[in-house]
């Protein structure tokens, strides 16, 4: 096979340049299959371990966004709590207000404390209050004022697209708002049911009537409204996406068991515990066992938040129970 000329330039003499010749070899690396293709086990990309935000974050202080950042430990250049989220509390003391233009296609806003109401420009606006989720597509201005000082858990996926090196175009799905009470009430339903006591989570997942091929709550993002009731252990189970676990609230003797590996008996081996805390936050990695104990005499409610609406889309969410 002959190569094509090349076209070159014509001068303005009709003599023909020849054309410029570009090195683009500088950045081309070959690696040993067996050396690359685990860089997690080679170091080259960072572990990641279980990470504890307290409530003490949020619980004084002026208005502000508290970035949940653990960019450091990802050794990555944006703020982010996982490779692929950042979560943040918004703390908003009474009678102001906290502006949020999020580079994002998906965010989810748990109002853990308080009350007041959202104005995002061009969508109107809603009244919110403890216990609502609400989630926002791309391109969304949003300014939230607290009749009362107010908390609110806030989750994105900025970090996906950072990686990307891409911003959103299209919204997916319109705002959209869950009401804390008629959830509540379907979470209680649901716990009520004979069969809730063999079920390994008693649990509500929200859900978009736009997604009906993930079932999620955004198409990035799921999110569930569980309750763990007293005397309870939900088994270990282990998914490849990362959980950002919010404590709605407990009672001292309510805890997580998380590790590698299981032992013979399908129990964590090794595991380590992360006690709960009401309005804290912990992180889960990926691909890590962990179950859920309650000890404390009363019910305990959680919120955890993941990016298993990618996962689920992609077939990798790979969630498997001991």
């Amino acid at each position: 096979m002959t190569r094509a000329p090349e076209a070159g330039i014509t001068r303005a003499d009709g003599q023909r340049a020849a054309p410029a010749v570009e090195d683009w070899t500088g950045d081309a690396v070959f690696h040993e299959y067996s050396a690359a293709v685990d860089p997690q086990r080679v170091g080259a990309i960072s572990a990641l371990a279980v990470q504890r935000f307290p409530a003490a974050l949020h619980a004084t202080g002026p208005t502000r966004t508290i970035a949940l950042d653990l960019s450091g430990v990802l050794g990555i250049d944006v703020p982010a709590t996982g490779p692929s989220l950042l979560a943040a509390f918004l703390r908003i003391e009474a009678g102001e207000s906290l502006a949020t233009e999020t580079v994002a296609t998906s965010e989810l806003i748990y109002c853990l404390r308080g009350e007041g109401r959202l104005e995002v420009e061009g969508s109107g606006g809603i009244d919110w209050r403890n216990g609502d989720v609400i989630t926002l597509p791309a391109h969304c201005r949003a300014v939230y004022t607290a009749a009362g000082d107010a908390v609110l858990y806030h989750v994105d996926d900025s970090p996906l697209l950072a990686y990307l090196g891409v911003g959103p175009t299209t919204p997916r799905f319109r705002p959209t708002l869950f009401d804390g009470r008629r959830a509540r009430a379907r979470l209680e339903a649901v716990a009520a049911e004979p069969e809730a006591g063999v079920r390994s989570r008693v649990a509500v997942l929200l859900g978009n009537a736009g997604n009906d091929q993930t079932l999620t709550v955004t198409h990035t993002l799921w999110a569930m409204l569980g309750v763990l009731p007293d005397g309870s252990v939900q088994r270990p189970h282990r998914h490849q996406s990362i959980a950002l676990d919010l404590i709605v609230d407990c009672r001292p003797g309510c805890y997580s068991l998380v590790g590698d590996a299981l032992d013979a008996d399908g129990d964590i081996a090794d595991a380590q515990r992360v006690d709960w805390e009401p309005g804290g936050a912990f992180v889960t990695p990926p691909g890590m066992w962990h179950s859920h104990h309650n000890e404390s005499g009363a019910p305990a409610h959680l919120l955890p938040v993941q990016d298993a609406g990618l996962h689920t889309y992609l077939r990798t969410l790979d969630i498997r129970f001991s």
